[in-house]
């Protein structure tokens, strides 16, 4: 597919620092400018507490592709556990997965018992994993190995996210054709120069003024006559913020009144709750991304009767499994995957804890996943056959699977420009 010409906005803050002292002193008056105004790289207008840059034509059943960013490095070796590889109880003894307590899925995998609300799409194939996916070069500092996943252009001097990249394949869009919701600002792979919208909630994507004293109409009309003439990167921004206070006003359902199922209650939960809205309106989205923090274990990481790390699991797939039930028959075009910075350690800590590691596990959820399996390569966790004697060994590049989503459930026919310089081999986890 052919890259569609799209208007462009801000540049990301940090896009003119070269390492040099001028390029220094730019950034940071950039990054001052834009904290000012409300936190994000790529604010472009600031309307309540919802930030905007440019915005997707509404009531055309889009196909979705929906973002979960586990922040902190979650462990793979516990959300699908290897019960069947010899070498994984042994290194962990006091917080394995032990196969009478795992969700067993074959002879090698068992899922964590956390996700016993996201079994049914399991077994109904619409809940699928890759195991030992990771990064051409990780590494095990947080920053660094997100600021990579996020970029997703190790031989590039991309300063973009790949999630933004991917819209400059798509179509040109509207005002709520992207979103990060229930976070502050948007997050690195979305960071660029299309169209998204980032709010805590959609609810507080409005004017703080009297829409009977002052009709957003008349708001419309006043902005245009402002900007007559003006260059897109400074008409824009209000119109697409506008113009998605309009949509959210006439075509979203207002929170109160849709009613579901019970959301975890915490940004996670809203963000999902959110998505799950603009979805079922048919308001023009194709990509959106939540996130949920805590997986950073390296104490108490707990088994499945303790810890820190089953409760937080237990949330994920509590969000999960309602997010599905909210959309019934719009999952089927709703696309999920997680992303996480870097897997733990195969062998746990003195403190019943996991350090930083490489290889994780992704999860894939929804229209299109190839589920009810574990893809990849398993390489083993004999000493021999781990990263450096030490971590799970990567044998699926995170890259490989987004592609495959990309050009089969998203439409975008080549994701060369999307992932510089990486040729994409086939997965298998997802189908047209």
């Amino acid at each position: 597919m052919p890259t569609h010409t799209r208007t462009a906005g801000p540049r990301d803050a940090d896009a003119a620092d070269c390492g040099c002292d001028e390029g220094r002193r730019l950034a940071l008056t950039r990054r001052g400018v834009l904290k000012a105004l409300g936190g994000t790289a790529l604010l472009a207008a600031t309307v309540g507490e919802a930030q905007f840059a440019f915005g997707a034509g509404a009531g055309t059943k889009q196909n979705v592709l929906v973002t979960v960013v586990l922040a902190g490095g979650i462990d793979g070796l516990s959300v699908v556990a290897p019960i069947g590889d010899p070498d994984y109880a042994p290194n962990r003894p006091g917080i394995a997965i032990s196969p009478s307590k795992a969700i067993q899925v074959d002879t090698r995998f068992g899922l964590h018992p956390a996700l016993a609300p996201l079994y049914p799409l399991w077994t109904a194939g619409k809940f699928g994993a890759v195991h030992a996916v990771g990064q051409e070069s990780p590494t095990r500092s947080h920053f660094e190995a997100m600021d990579e996943l996020e970029r997703a252009a190790p031989d590039s001097s991309a300063r973009t996210g790949w999630l933004d990249r991917t819209l400059g394949m798509l179509p040109a869009g509207g005002a709520l054709e992207a979103v990060a919701l229930g976070q502050s600002g948007v997050p690195g792979h979305l960071r660029g120069l299309h169209t998204k919208l980032a709010a805590q909630k959609l609810d507080d994507v409005k004017l703080p003024i009297d829409a009977k004293v002052t009709p957003l109409s008349l708001w419309q009309k006043s902005m245009a006559t402002l900007h007559a003439g003006a260059r897109p990167e400074v008409s824009t921004p209000m119109h697409s913020a506008l113009t998605a206070i309009d949509l959210l006003t006439t075509k979203v359902p207002a929170s109160a009144a849709t009613g579901g199922p019970a959301y975890p209650n915490n940004g996670y939960g809203q963000g999902l709750k959110d998505i799950a809205r603009l979805v079922k309106a048919d308001a023009g989205l194709r990509v959106a991304t939540v996130q949920l923090g805590g997986w950073d274990t390296h104490v108490n990481h707990g088994n499945v009767d303790g810890g820190v790390f089953a409760p937080n699991l237990k949330t994920f797939a509590d969000g999960l499994a309602a997010f599905a039930a909210d959309l019934g028959p719009d999952f089927d075009r709703v696309t999920v995957l997680t992303l996480t910075e870097f897997g733990r350690r195969v062998k746990q800590n003195g403190n019943n804890g996991l350090d930083h590691g490489h290889g994780c596990a992704m999860l894939l959820l929804g229209g299109g996943v190839d589920g009810g399996k574990v893809h990849g390569t398993w390489p083993g966790l004999a000493t021999a056959d781990l990263d450096s004697g030490l971590d799970l060994r990567a044998t699926t590049d995170y890259r490989a699977v987004i592609s495959e989503i990309l050009t089969t459930r998203m439409g975008v026919g080549s994701t060369t420009d999307v992932f510089p310089g990486y040729k994409a081999p086939a997965v298998g986890a997802v189908r047209a």
